[in-house]
């Protein structure tokens, strides 16, 4: 007996559906319009990256994250029996050559660095492209989702991040969405270890604190006393970290603490500077907020980062994004400065939804629907299909002779707003009845009026 196994999803997908992708498409075309109102030129990178491109990029953590392919063929042929014992980190690379990207940005490093001769730079790219993470899903947090990046590289100047501070607000106005943009600088953590006394531990300390809203001071504080923080290291860092106040007061609080630590105070210095060219991009600048706490977790940020968030529902981040100064020196090009940020389209999404802000979108590509009663009228309805849309009127034809009633349940229940009926009188007249599935009003037009009335 053949068992037929239940249709489902791969844990942490989703299958969107015509409605779904109404909705996604409204917010897409909102980002790719502001995309190139900045003069950012799209790009695409593949699915799949060579390994060594992926890993090393990340951190540990996020390279643990990264989905591996089996190589074709016979994976295996590479191994012996003993390499089974020695651990994943030593198999892997003898049966997995390529991984699924893990985001945008390094994929983006790599191909600067193979088409240097071609970019003007400094370069603007956006890329609009799913990613893949072996994370564990939970709400507003998928395996497959989609990204939505721009990037500027080839140049350090910090106009380029209030450019894109700037790109933020513009989006989220145009979206309706009120959001927190939170920003500091990898600098000033660097800053705040090095007077601490253990610039050593910037790597360990970045990756704690960054998970510091998800688990808390309590048991940030453990991880970081396992990485080797004493306990007065800690109450400093804790005294720090409770500081309520404006970014001035922020930035007064920094100053002193970071006396003549220069690294600190280059941070700092580039935060003010950040701030004063934001305030000339015509927003209400009063949802920018500097928190030294910020850390994201990605190791190849260098400079300012940030991070957005809804305001109206606690829902983690919906932006991030940051300064990075070595990336593409991996591939072979040094000396090359770029700074980007990255829209999460899902969760953006997600709490729009939740928020109700979308607008009444019609999920029905086809605003007319032919219908007929015979082979005559199904030639006719054609016909006239073809020639409404090459008036750019999105069409369908009724692909079966049946009663009329059919053929409007299923324009109603698709929502196509208006049904053309094709019957004896009006081949005869060489006409067709309109109707309106909204008011149920009838109308009958020649070809050419049905064109202008639609």
């Amino acid at each position: 007996m053949k068992i037929i196994q239940k249709p489902n999803n791969a844990r942490g997908t989703r299958d969107f559906g015509p409605k779904e992708m109404s909705l996604r498409t409204h917010v897409f075309t909102i980002i790719k319009n502001h995309f190139e109102a900045f003069g950012f030129q799209a790009i695409e990178t593949p699915a799949m990256e060579n390994l060594h491109i992926l890993t090393g990029k990340y951190g540990e953590e996020g390279d643990q994250l990264v989905f591996k392919i089996l190589n074709s063929g016979d994976y295996l042929s590479n191994t012996e029996a003993v390499d089974f014992s020695l651990g994943s980190k030593l198999l892997i690379p003898k049966i997995s050559e390529k991984g699924l990207r893990y985001d945008l940005t390094v994929p983006f490093a790599r191909f600067v660095a193979m088409n240097r001769n071609d970019i003007a730079f400094p370069f603007r790219r956006s890329q609009i492209q799913p990613v893949w993470r072996a994370d564990r899903p939970q709400k507003g947090r998928y395996r497959e989702f989609y990204q939505c990046d721009a990037d500027i590289i080839g140049s350090d100047s910090l106009i380029n991040e209030a450019e894109l501070i700037a790109l933020f607000q513009s989006i989220f106005s145009s979206l309706n969405l009120r959001t927190n943009l939170i920003i500091n600088s990898r600098k000033i953590l660097f800053g705040i270890v090095s007077v601490l006394g253990v610039s050593d531990l910037f790597v360990p300390f970045s990756v704690a604190i960054d998970k510091l809203d998800k688990i808390g001071w309590d048991s940030v504080a453990l991880e970081l006393i396992s990485n080797g923080f004493s306990i007065s290291q800690l109450e400093s860092l804790r005294s720090l970290f409770q500081f309520q106040g404006s970014n001035n007061e922020k930035i007064q609080l920094l100053d002193d603490f970071f006396s003549d630590n220069e690294v600190g105070q280059q941070g700092l210095s580039e935060i003010k500077t950040v701030l004063d060219f934001s305030a000339l991009n015509g927003f209400d600048n009063s949802n920018i907020l500097f928190d030294f706490k910020l850390a994201r977790g990605l190791s190849y940020y260098t400079g300012l980062i940030y991070e957005g968030k809804a305001c109206d529902l606690p829902f983690g981040s919906i932006v991030g994004g940051g300064r990075y100064d070595n990336l593409t020196e991996a591939f072979g090009l040094p000396n090359m400065s770029g700074v980007g940020i990255s829209f999460g389209i899902e969760r953006i999404i997600d709490v729009m939804r939740e928020l109700n802000l979308f607008p009444d979108i019609k999920t029905s590509a086809s605003k007319i629907l032919l219908t007929y009663f015979d082979l005559t009228g199904q030639s006719i309805a054609l016909k006239i299909a073809n020639e409404l849309r090459k008036s750019n009127i999105a069409s369908e034809v009724y692909p079966e002779i049946a009663k009329i009633k059919k053929s409007f349940e299923f324009a109603d229940k698709k929502g196509i707003p208006f049904v053309g009926v094709i019957g004896e009188q009006e081949i005869k007249d060489d006409n067709i009845t309109l109707k309106d599935m909204k008011n149920g009003e009838q109308k009958l037009l020649s070809i050419s009026d049905l064109i202008k009335s639609l």
